[in-house]
């Protein structure tokens, strides 16, 4: 009976804290503008080509083995890199979005709730494929990012302008996306 309420409880905790990192780290009453301030570009198609698996055949084909684990380990660092900064700016936008579903503007809040429905479920789903890269790393064909994931990052950051565009018509929204 103890055993089930441990494991109850560290399940209980494990939830919060996969709430936590997905909803990203909440600060009172900051300005909006810092925020949009503090996202990072994101090339989507160099992106796209580092987990491009044409690309990784290509590569296998060309190049020697030693050169190839070499190339590949930095290529899977790389998307790494490139995973972490898209699920840092998914979690400001889980910010930006929450403040713009305050809105009295119908439009905006609508286009608020589908930016931070989409920017949620591309922080977690970048938090599943982080540890899915690093095995990969360790063992050849373990794992590999599905496209799907720069199709979400680029579905968001169309979904940021198009709020940008409804919030501040003279304005727009940050291009730093």
């Amino acid at each position: 009976m103890t055993i089930a309420i441990i494991f109850v409880a560290l399940s209980f905790i494990a939830l919060l804290l996969i709430l936590y990192f997905a909803k990203g780290h909440h600060a009172a009453e900051a300005n909006l503008d810092q925020f949009a301030s503090q996202l990072q570009p994101v090339d989507v198609n160099a992106f796209r080509n580092l987990i491009d698996e044409n690309e990784e055949l290509y590569l296998r084909e060309h190049l020697d083995p030693d050169d190839y684990r070499s190339i590949r380990r930095e290529r899977k660092l790389a998307a790494i890199d490139y995973i972490l900064c898209a699920a840092k700016n998914a979690a400001i936008l889980i910010r930006l979005a929450e403040a713009a579903q305050q809105n009295p503007d119908p439009a905006i809040s609508t286009a608020a709730d589908k930016l931070l429905e989409n920017a949620f479920r591309l922080r977690l789903y970048c938090f599943r494929v982080v540890p899915l890269l690093y095995v990969s790393i360790l063992i050849p064909g373990a794992g590999s990012v599905p496209v799907r994931i720069a199709d979400s990052y680029d579905t968001i950051t169309r979904q940021v302008v198009m709020l940008g565009c409804l919030r501040y018509p003279t304005r727009g929204m940050s291009s730093v996306l």
